[in-house]
């Protein structure tokens, strides 16, 4: 047991290390193509994107909740506000929807 452990966490950190690594190791000269810097600065915002999403919808009794509380988080963030009171909101739209369903 506790060899499967600490060899899922050598390979872990051998995943990430390498992740983390390999684009020092490939790219020795500076990045010009703008269409790649551009690619690379929003791939972190893609993959939060999509491992939030489903999460979004579903983390609710009812879509329909997660849906409000989705499209109020968006309003908000489109005008703006901080983090705290986009996330306030959607909490608030959320607890609405459950509270009238």
């Amino acid at each position: 047991m506790i060899t499967k452990v600490a060899l899922a966490i050598a390979i872990m950190a051998v995943v990430t290390y390498l992740t983390r690594v390999l684009p020092l190791v490939l790219f020795k000269e500076k990045i010009k193509s703008n269409f790649i810097k551009s690619f690379l600065y929003y791939i972190p915002y893609t993959v939060l994107a999509a491992m939030t999403f489903p999460q979004i919808l579903f983390s609710t009794p009812s879509v329909y909740s997660g849906v409000a509380g989705l499209i109020v988080a968006l309003v908000l963030a489109f005008f703006e506000l901080g983090l705290v009171t986009v996330a306030t909101g959607a909490v608030i739209a959320v607890l609405l929807v459950q509270y009238f369903m």
